[in-house]
């Protein structure tokens, strides 16, 4: 089945991600997608919550049922899927940042959020949660968020047409995810550092559970680490391991 063929459309949910696991449990397709107007308790990376207001973003999630078990990837094809998306539907470039935010002018677009499930050592599904802000005005984001968050109506100065916009994140995200099925690693790391907020070689710092530690960027690897230099010697970081980093700056 491709992306979006069978949609599921609800008002409000805690978390379109929790309707998508049960229906992911009884056996629902790959590719069956859920959608609400409104979440309310929106969940982003780390728990952290993300503000979900009724009928101003886009809130949905993707049942996929992947043939390898190696999903490290995953977010990265996410983000390039809502990138296009986002341009193809209204010519905005917007960049990613490492390793599931979506950002336009260093502030907050989007984000993705996936969540797998295993029998045994093997994968039984993934659910793959997408978060856009599409219709607010800043006065609508809460105040502690306000001045980090965007919307595409504060961008293009215009409504937006939300269907348009998930006609074109269907056909994107079905592109991408051929890609990952197909073993392209390499086209899927290559494009994520070309629309990437931190260029190579710039020097940031990630946090870190028990502290900090900067370094110089060296791109991801083939299974979607961050790659840091420190002292001629690289490390790399999986997303787990990372609270944030700091030192984005790349921008069109």
């Amino acid at each position: 089945m491709k992306i979006g063929e069978k949609i599921l459309r609800v008002e409000s949910c805690s978390s379109t991600n929790d309707i998508a696991r049960e229906l992911a449990i009884g056996g629902e397709d790959e590719g069956t997608v859920v959608i609400s107007e409104e979440q309310t308790q929106g969940k982003g990376r780390k728990g952290r919550e993300w503000f979900s207001g009724r009928k101003k973003g886009l809130y949905i999630s993707v049942i996929l049922r992947p043939s390898k078990d190696d999903i490290s990837l995953l977010p990265l094809l996410a983000g390039l899927a809502v990138r296009d998306a986002v341009f193809n539907s209204v010519g905005i470039r917007v960049r990613l940042k490492w390793p599931n935010d979506i950002i336009w002018n260093k502030r907050k677009l989007g984000g993705i959020l996936c969540e797998s499930s295993f029998l045994g050592n093997k994968l039984n599904y993934i659910i793959l949660g997408i978060g856009l802000n599409i219709n607010h005005l800043k006065e609508d984001f809460p105040g502690n968020i306000r001045l980090f968050a965007v919307s595409l109506k504060m961008i293009f100065k215009k409504e937006i047409d939300e269907e348009a916009l998930l006609e074109e994140l269907w056909k994107a995200i079905d592109r991408w995810y051929n890609i990952f099925s197909q073993g392209d690693e390499r086209k899927i790391v290559h494009m994520f550092q070309e629309y990437s907020v931190i260029p190579l070689g710039k020097e940031v710092t990630v946090i870190i559970e028990d502290g900090h530690t900067s370094g110089v960027y060296r791109g991801i690897d083939s299974r979607g680490s961050l790659i840091l230099e420190r002292k001629g010697k690289k490390r790399n970081f999986c997303a787990a391991e990372i609270e944030t980093i700091k030192g984005m700056i790349k921008e069109d």
